[in-house]
């Protein structure tokens, strides 16, 4: 599948500098100019992706019991997702070495949403990043006293 992405009109002004996916041999920018290259491109391609399972299971928590989803769709996302991700990352990615920084944080991908046009996203992942950030030094102190060992997820949903 990879490098077959069919090619489709992006709503999103912001991205149209970026090359999401013209159905050519073109991976992140780069121009692949021969077989063997494009073949390791394809094993780097896949090791970018999502696990296709994590997608649906994500995909299925959203939808009614009784839905069914197609492997499809399923890869469909998969593309997507993993395609907005590295999209982000990459801005924060940016920002970091602008910075003289090695590490990116929740902060620069926080950043880097609201930079690229995603501010409601942005906005509910810094509360998201809060919240966690709070629980973590909460679990860290109780831990310190001799505490057992939780995990925050269940704590971080909802308001």
């Amino acid at each position: 599948m990879a490098g077959n992405y069919p090619s489709f009109q992006n709503p999103i002004p912001r991205f149209q500098n970026y090359n999401f996916a013209s159905g050519s041999s073109h991976h992140h920018g780069l121009v692949v100019e021969d077989q063997h290259q494009e073949e390791d491109m394809t094993i780097k391609e896949q090791d970018r992706l999502l696990p296709i399972a994590n997608v649906g299971r994500i995909m299925k928590n959203i939808l009614p019991p009784n839905a069914k989803i197609s492997k499809e769709a399923k890869e469909t996302m998969q593309e997507c997702v993993s395609e907005f991700i590295s999209f982000v990352t990459g801005e924060a990615s940016d920002k970091c070495h602008k910075e003289k920084r090695k590490t990116v944080n929740g902060d620069d991908i926080c950043w880097a949403m609201a930079n690229l046009g995603f501010d409601d996203y942005a906005d509910q992942l810094r509360k998201y990043l809060h919240r966690y950030r709070v629980i973590e030094g909460e679990r860290a102190n109780h831990q310190g006293k001799g505490g057992a060992k939780s995990s925050p997820d269940n704590q971080l949903i909802g308001d």
